[in-house]
């Protein structure tokens, strides 16, 4: 997907793997839009939530972009006993790690650009059974943006070109896949009474850590 999008804009072209296996169902750009998309971004947006392993898989004649792409995508649970935590979303894990391998990987191959981690967090299952105090208490997710943020510290300590990072999310929201079953909030927001909002343990924790 990385090079899909940011290879045309770096150098001018798709990726040769990609331009190998899609072939001319690839559309090709003239040598004015080839030119004109160089260096045509001012920054570039990245969310990230966590990481997956991948495995290579035999060749298929099915077009579509998973099976083409002829990766096969696992959760860290196939990789590592080493899981700092599972939100409540069964594809999210925390995973610094992952953010690290990826911000070098773009700062290497796409000449370290200006970079914003546009979306960064982590969910817990909306469950209304809770006290409130228990849905306030949102300690993991806590934990998750210290080791986030420490991880984005040491790659602009190593020369990365990151200006910013945003947390997903400010309040709790309807999100597009799981609605309202998922709560991303700083902010914990009352569904059933008028959306009532209630900071989180993290809301706290981020006035502090801006304050520092």
């Amino acid at each position: 997907m990385l090079g899909w999008l940011f290879d045309p804009a770096v150098f001018d072209k798709y990726p040769d793997s990609m331009r190998r296996l899609v072939g001319n169902r690839l559309p090709e750009f003239t040598l004015e839009q080839a030119t004109d998309l160089i260096g045509s971004f001012d920054f570039i947006g990245m969310n990230y939530y966590t990481a997956n392993s991948v495995e290579n898989s035999p060749p298929t004649r099915t077009t579509f972009y998973n099976p083409e792409s002829q990766a096969i995508c696992h959760t860290v649970t196939n990789i590592s006993p080493l899981i700092i935590l599972q939100a409540g979303s069964s594809w999210v894990y925390s995973l610094p790690q992952g953010l690290v391998k990826l911000l070098h990987y773009v700062k290497e191959k796409y000449n370290n650009p200006i970079l914003y981690i546009t979306e960064n967090g982590i969910d817990e299952v909306n469950d209304e059974n809770l006290s409130m105090w228990e849905a306030l208490y949102d300690h993991d997710r806590v934990n998750y943006y210290r080791v986030h943020l420490e991880a984005l510290k040491q790659v602009i300590s190593e020369g990365a070109n990151v200006k910013g990072s945003y947390a997903w999310s400010l309040t709790d929201n309807l999100e597009w896949a799981s609605g309202f079953d998922s709560r991303f909030g700083l902010n914990y927001i009352h569904f059933g009474r008028e959306l009532e909002r209630s900071p989180k343990l993290t809301a706290g924790w981020f006035k502090f850590f801006l304050e520092k």
